[in-house]
């Protein structure tokens, strides 16, 4: 009839975390959440779900982070919201306006999208990689390493209207 879910917490884990800040939160920034995290502004590893103005995630973390905010080192998971970041290696899905990686690897989609390195999809207005693996739709998207027209129809331009792509 019903399943019951149990979520494991040890030492130095929590199912959930509040804070105002990182500094003003229960728990210590140190600590991995994994549950749900509800911020003002809230900087934690994590396995969650973080609901807030500002989420943060340390070391390598993931779930659903929905916030005006979202910002991680490694992330696997959704990023929703006006402003997404990752410093690292993000794996999933950014949506937001403006959506920033430096590896990626999933679909991301708003107005900005620029990522260092691509392997999926970006969908916006404007998208800028470095290095693609995948495909670009947009009114502007660029490829810096693209080479220009040499390699029809494998690879094409560094700059396109509408799509760009690269196998």
């Amino acid at each position: 009839m019903f399943a019951a879910t149990v979520v494991s917490v040890s030492a130095g884990e929590s199912f959930f975390q509040a804070s105002l800040t990182p500094e003003i939160a229960i728990h210590s920034r140190d600590t991995t959440i994994k549950g749900i995290t509800l911020n003002i502004w809230g900087e934690n590893p994590q396995t969650a779900f973080a609901w807030g103005l500002v989420n943060g995630s340390t070391g390598d973390s993931g779930g659903l982070s929905m916030s005006f905010l979202n910002y991680a080192e490694n992330y696997k998971g959704v990023h929703w919201g006006l402003v997404n970041s990752s410093s690292g290696m993000f794996t999933g899905w950014q949506n937001g306006f403006l959506n920033l990686a430096n590896e990626f690897s999933g679909v991301q989609s708003g107005s900005v999208n620029i990522a260092k390195k691509v392997k999926g999809v970006q969908f916006g207005v404007v998208n800028y990689t470095e290095e693609l693996n995948g495909i670009q739709i947009g009114f502007a998207s660029i490829v810096k390493s693209n080479p220009w027209f040499t390699e029809f129809p494998n690879k094409l331009a560094k700059g396109m209207v509408f799509v760009n792509w690269s196998f």
